[in-house]
């Protein structure tokens, strides 16, 4: 089905029109996040005692011996960070798609304002420690957030949707706001993951905190995708098939994504189990995407689409899973052989 047959067959609804009809459900969400939300302060989670200048005022520039981190939490703080410098084009997408109005305005306000603050106390950290290189780092920036990125490009390709609809339709809106349910939750996965890879307390206590947020910002979301549900149940469901079979972190067009992605998955700070165990099915059941009854055609013939690329998943699963434990037991076995021939 193209987007035309979407909005032919389901609810005939402007995006407009969808964001008044949900507002009252956005007002209670900002609500509820204000009185959770915790108002840190990024310069308390840096160790600015580590800090010297760099040979720019005197000092010496960053060298890889002095890096404490792996490679593996190098390639992951990297990822996340320049992830998170995007945060101009994610805005531009939340903006277009919901409105400056009402709860609509406040919450991209709000929720853009408390984003800014992960990439500033990462950055901090990474600077101040000299994790990693801040002029390998900078360049990478410069390039990725030039190049920008819409979260949604692969869903309105499937749908192959027309120039006319972007910013205006409701399918669009539900395209946005189902992404971001489940890329925050990733984003809160890999920060929690590259946290404990880090192998420093501080950079774990750090980005525990900056996953707490992702929380946050994930449940904001799902509870407005939860809520189209009950208002246009079949174009909603339309645009959570669309985003799951399509889904692509926000750094995957990012310099050198798909080498950092294969260490960060090697090592289990994002993989593709942790994908569908963590991300798609507590969001899905929490949707109780398989247990409604009030699909119309449209909307059954989207949910079958995504049982079946599930079942597919699972397959990519288990077949990742075991590439895993082969990788691991010839590593295991080299190292064995290594210390047998050390010893001898």
């Amino acid at each position: 089905m193209t987007a035309t047959d979407v909005i032919a067959q389901t609810e005939k609804m402007e995006g407009r029109d969808l964001l008044a009809e949900l507002e009252p459900v956005a007002a209670k969400e900002v609500d509820r996040h204000m009185k959770a939300a915790v108002d840190w302060m990024p310069h308390d989670y840096v160790p600015w005692d580590e800090g010297r200048n760099f040979a720019f005022l005197g000092g010496e520039d960053w060298d890889p011996s002095q890096s404490e981190l792996s490679e593996t939490a190098k390639a992951a703080m990297i990822t996340n960070l320049l992830t998170e410098d995007n945060l101009p084009s994610y805005h531009r997408v939340i903006a277009e798609n919901f409105s400056l109005d009402d709860a609509w305005g406040f919450w991209v306000g709000r929720w853009t304002a408390e984003e800014a603050r992960h990439s500033i106390v990462m950055r901090d950290y990474l600077v101040v420690t000299r994790g990693v290189d801040p002029v390998e780092l900078e360049k990478t920036r410069l390039v990725h957030m030039t190049a920008g990125y819409d979260p949604i490009d692969h869903a309105r390709a499937v749908h192959k949707l027309e120039p006319s609809f972007h910013s205006h339709s409701a399918l669009e809106m539900l395209l946005s706001v189902t992404y971001v349910s489940f890329q925050e939750l990733a984003t809160r996965v890999s920060h929690r993951n590259t946290g404990k890879a880090c192998g420093d307390p501080i950079a774990d206590r750090m980005l525990q905190r900056v996953a707490a947020d992702e929380h946050l910002h994930m449940t904001f979301y799902r509870n407005i995708v939860g809520a189209a549900l009950d208002v246009v149940p079949d174009l909603a469901m339309a645009a959570i098939y669309s985003i799951v079979s399509n889904f692509a972190m926000p750094g995957a067009t990012m310099p050198n994504f798909r080498r950092n992605a294969v260490l960060i998955a090697k090592d289990g700070i994002y993989d593709l189990p942790q994908h569908r165990t963590e991300v798609l099915a507590p969001v899905l059941k929490k949707w109780r995407i398989f247990e409604r009854d009030d699909f119309g055609p449209t909307g059954q013939y989207y949910r079958d689409e995504l049982q079946k690329f599930l079942l597919d998943l699972d397959g990519k699963v288990d077949k990742f899973e075991e590439a895993r434990e082969r990788a691991l037991a010839r590593m295991q076995a080299k190292a064995d052989r290594d210390r047998a021939k050390a010893q001898a």
